[in-house]
């Protein structure tokens, strides 16, 4: 199996005024190649999580079901990155400065995400996929929304994918889906990096990065 894990970090709103918004919004895709790799990345985060709940009074704080970007501190962002640094999996992240893609996203929100999605994948070797490819989102649209971004990726991506290699896209929840816990916190670090220049994360994993552009270029 091929596994491609997509998150994102930021929104697409224009309110720069509103607390947490920022001029950036980050796609993060992570590249997974084999079982072995993906269980490995499962078996981090879940050890992280337990982590975690080992820290807290069990009598006070309610259990945590996932890690997150925005909620986790660095120094178990790193405990999560001792234990993948040695899986070969891979990065590619665009950066939208929204400010100067104003007009399109005006129009149509959902749109832009899936074109910046495409740009995203475009970066991706899936010539080479010899086995069924997987696509995992975290489920945050609504079902018309999932099923134009379905469409809409599957006309961009099949003319480039193998005949017999099958296509599947699939929404699902981070807290079930735990690769997709990884990609948030990747993705919240590169935000982070743009958004108020923060690498303290950043550095941790941009070995990883295998492309990384701010768009529209300059």
């Amino acid at each position: 199996m091929y596994y491609l894990y997509l998150d994102e970090s930021g929104d697409l709103g224009l309110n720069l005024q509103r607390p947490g918004t920022t001029p950036y919004f980050v796609i993060m895709v992570m590249e997974v190649t084999s079982d072995a790799d993906r269980k490995a990345i499962e078996k981090a985060i879940t050890r992280t999580i337990k982590n975690k709940n080992q820290k807290k009074s069990s009598g006070r704080h309610r259990p945590i079901a996932e890690i997150k970007g925005t909620e986790t501190d660095l120094a178990d962002k790193k405990y999560f990155y001792r234990h993948v640094v040695a899986i070969p999996f891979r990065l590619y992240t665009l950066i939208l400065d929204k400010l100067r893609y104003r007009d399109q996203l005006l129009k149509n929100k959902d749109r832009v995400y899936n074109f910046l999605t495409h740009l995203t994948l475009k970066e991706l070797p899936l010539e080479q996929a010899s086995t069924r490819i997987a696509l995992h989102l975290d489920r945050s649209k609504r079902k018309l929304a999932i099923r134009e971004f379905n469409a809409y990726m599957f006309k961009q991506l099949e003319g480039r994918i193998p005949p017999h290699v099958p296509l599947d896209i699939h929404h699902d929840s981070s807290q079930e889906n735990k690769p997709l816990q990884a990609v948030d916190l990747f993705a919240w670090g590169v935000h982070r990096k743009y958004a108020r220049g923060e690498m303290q994360w950043y550095d941790c994993f941009k070995e990883k990065i295998a492309y990384e552009t701010l768009y529209p270029p300059k």
